[in-house]
């Protein structure tokens, strides 16, 4: 070992069937006490099963008009479409190096692994089907598969991913590998911290394939984050680690100012994430490795629930 590197630390156990298990049930039992048992609903919008016509009213799309039963009344008629009885849920989870990282309750890794569990279990109905795209030392695909075992299968896959040391799949490479082959309209779960090596751009180079994503999917981007990425402790000298390039960095946190500019550029970070999920048209929710992650998606899922209600696209 090369001096001041530091210590290498063993790989992590491969992860039994029950601690999956475990970890499934826990997840879920806690979601049904928040959420009542409630489920993700279906995908919102037009469909492309045929429903009842009614007459046209001012702002109806005129491409749904009825033109055969417009012929027979002599009156415009439009025909809405109901949406797909079964959602696919297709997860793209971030294990790459960035996500090592924590130092409050767990690891983001860790939540986004617990993470995936809630929205299999929240996306789990009769004829439901769900996949995953997970980015770790390579770039890895879990077809779509319907039940609960389903679920249990990409959890294992999950928690045997291993940490990844350097630079793995970018985020804008799973965005890709989700949006192709083109799949039918579905729900689509981002989980990741959305970070990316090298300086700040004016747009991260991961907001073009979400665009694109969403242009056919329903899509919900959960950021995950550690309270050190956002401000720094005064602890004297510090050295920090790029976990993706390895370069080191010892800096002064004594300074008041040094951790001034800190936490502003990480706020702008942060602001500059939202904007462009926002922009995206893609649901956004931050969850946090030092509080109660699963409170704060509850509180997202409750937001959603009553923006369907009024009958706005979520966000």
């Amino acid at each position: 070992m090369r001096r001041g590197a530091p210590p290498a630390l063993p790989p992590p156990p491969l992860a039994s069937e029950g601690s999956v298990r475990r970890l499934s049930l826990q997840v879920a039992h806690r979601l049904d006490g928040l959420l009542q048992g409630d489920h993700l609903g279906y995908l919102p919008g037009p469909g492309t099963e045929p429903a009842e016509a009614h007459l046209y009213n001012p702002g109806d799309d005129v491409r749904r008009i009825d033109w055969a039963v417009t012929a027979r009344t002599g009156d415009a008629h439009v025909r809405q479409a109901v949406a797909e009885r079964e959602l696919e849920t297709t997860l793209l989870v971030d294990l790459t190096s960035s996500m090592s990282f924590g130092t409050a309750r767990s690891e983001k890794r860790d939540v986004a692994v617990a993470l995936a569990a809630a929205f299999g279990h929240l996306t789990t109905r009769p004829g439901d089907r769900l996949g995953a795209v997970v980015l770790g030392e390579t770039l890895r695909r879990v077809p779509s598969r319907p039940g609960r075992l389903a679920s249990l299968a990409l959890l294992h896959v999950l928690q045997q991913t291993r940490p990844v040391e350097g630079a793995g799949p970018s985020l804008a490479d799973g965005l890709r590998a989700v949006a192709s082959p083109p799949r039918r309209r579905g729900l689509v779960v981002v989980v990741s911290d959305l970070l990316e090596p090298g300086p700040v751009r004016a747009e991260p180079s991961w907001a073009a394939p979400l665009r694109q994503l969403t242009r056919r999917h329903d899509v919900v981007v959960a950021e995950v984050v550690d309270p050190r990425e956002l401000e720094l402790p005064s602890v004297g000298v510090l050295r920090l680690v790029d976990p993706e390039t390895g370069r080191h960095l010892e800096v002064q946190t004594a300074s008041r100012r040094l951790r001034e500019r800190y936490a502003e550029a990480a706020a702008a970070r942060r602001a500059g994430h939202a904007a462009a999920v926002r922009s995206a048209g893609a649901g956004h929710v931050l969850l946090c490795t030092d509080t109660d992650w699963l409170l704060s998606l509850a509180g997202f899922l409750a937001a959603r629930r009553r923006t369907r209600a009024a009958g706005r696209r979520p966000r």
